[in-house]
């Protein structure tokens, strides 16, 4: 399933009002973080999805100690179809979070909500287009007048991009249910999906290789699994935040270059569906398409450049007000050494 379509869809009313309130109530209370016995402080962060490769360096930051080594004792809260990351930011039930793709973390900052990025662990987002196997398609232009599976969410995030970048019409839209059935039917069918699940998934069960287009590749500049940070805990507790990043690099590090036992031990335990194939099959895409590592060598990068990049194309297809303030949806303060 491409679920990050569906987690975006997920950040709505309900999370953002509640966020708006949760500004106004700690606008002059200080935020402590409960610790365990052994005086580390408990950080509970929830993800959003099912636990799962896109995930593994976080998982292998609490397998080898690369959290309790900066005295955090963090608990992973995997996500589900029904849950909204920014409402358990909101509600208390999680200190830190994730985002999915820029759209999130964006959409809060429309709405004033005080949460921000702090991180991106993925600099390209793996988000991509499907078809079935055809010599003649080379690019994502070549999908032109050819119907397209996609889920609301998706039409209201980079289908307008798409539109805007390749001249793809609203007619060519089809209803996208997470279901690969009408995808399978139609020979010239194009279906959105994940670049370390759906390709994998469509090989597995029927037995040929679709054309994965990915939409980084071609231009697309949103980052992806981004650490959302409320703006009381980034106020009270810098140090908490800062650990919290620098602990999950060192994991992400591990999981891509050592041995990722560890992490995939936590992830089936935390999973029981989630298949030791799929989870190698997931980190070899990572390291193949350079999701992870930024052109300088680092993780958890950002710019300010890539910010504005997709604010100005996303403004301009009219998703935003010109008027949004792009900035206050991420800070740099703690990726500069």
């Amino acid at each position: 399933m491409d679920r990050r379509s569906l987690i975006a869809g997920l950040t709505g009313a309900a999370g953002i009002a509640a966020l708006g309130g949760l500004a106004a109530l700690n606008a002059c209370q200080p935020r402590r973080e409960p610790t365990d016995r052994y005086g580390r402080t408990r950080i509970r962060f929830a993800t959003d999805w099912r636990a799962q490769a896109e995930h593994g360096g976080f998982y292998q930051a609490v397998a080898n100690g690369s959290y309790s080594r900066r005295d955090l004792n963090v608990e992973i809260i995997q996500g589900s179809p029904t849950v909204d990351v920014p409402q358990l930011l909101a509600s208390g039930q999680a200190e830190l979070g994730m985002g999915s793709n820029a759209f999130i973390p964006m959409n809060l900052t429309a709405e004033g909500a005080p949460v921000s990025v702090v991180a991106a662990f993925f600099q390209k987002d793996p988000q991509v287009l499907i078809a079935h196997p055809d010599a003649a398609l080379t690019s994502i232009a070549d999908l032109a007048e050819r119907p397209f599976l996609l889920a609301d969410a998706s039409i209201n995030a980079f289908w307008p991009w798409l539109k805007a970048r390749y001249g793809f019409t609203d007619s060519q839209v089809r209803p996208y249910t997470f279901n690969p059935a009408p995808f399978l039917a139609d020979p010239r069918a194009v279906q959105q999906g994940y670049l370390t699940s759906e390709p994998h998934t469509l090989e597995a069960t029927d037995g040929f290789q679709p054309r994965v287009f990915s939409l980084a590749d071609e231009g697309y500049p949103s980052y992806a699994n981004m650490l959302l940070c409320p703006d009381t805990l980034m106020r009270d507790n810098r140090s908490v935040v800062a650990r919290f990043i620098e602990a999950s690099v060192e994991g992400w590090q591990s999981y891509l270059n050592d041995d990722p036992a560890p992490a995939d031990t936590l992830i089936k335990r935390a999973n029981p569906q989630m298949t030791q194939d799929l989870l190698t099959w997931g980190r070899d895409q990572l390291i193949a398409n350079e999701i992870v590592v930024s052109p300088g060598g680092r993780i958890g990068d950002m710019s300010a450049a890539r910010w504005e990049a997709f604010f100005t194309a996303t403004s301009e297809a009219g998703i935003y007000s010109p008027d949004v303030d792009w900035r206050s949806a991420f800070t740099l303060d703690f990726l500069r050494s």
